[in-house]
């Protein structure tokens, strides 16, 4: 799963040793400590993600669904202040905008928007 946040990008998945866990990934040092504070993070794990930890599943759950229950805001990229990160989820909304119109065109697949 990818999460946007307007201070953080993660991409959560299971994978790892502990079933019980969840890995949280990302790419900017300092987005999962943000999210996910007091939690080790291991860098350059080798992989496209530079940064990653193990999490458990419950505390991953539990703060996704507080940070919606805290949502304050009525337009997510009005929200994002930092410029590089505005500009690379700006790159994500156009693509998604992109896909939106193109799953619209009959000979594309339908439309997506029926009911």
């Amino acid at each position: 799963m990818w999460v946007f946040l307007n201070n953080a990008f993660l991409s959560v998945v299971s994978k790892g040793p502990d079933p019980d866990k969840l890995c949280v990934r990302t790419r900017v040092k300092g987005d999962i400590e943000r999210v996910f504070p007091g939690f080790d993070v291991i860098a350059k794990a080798g992989t496209d993600y530079s940064y990653r930890a193990f999490i458990p599943r419950d505390v991953v759950a539990n703060r996704l669904a507080g940070l919606a229950t805290g949502l304050d805001y009525s337009n997510f990229k009005n929200s994002v202040h930092e410029p590089v990160r505005h500009d690379a989820y700006m790159r994500v909304w156009e693509v998604m905008y992109d896909y939106q119109m193109e799953a619209k065109r009959p000979e594309r697949g339908g439309n997506h928007d029926r009911k």
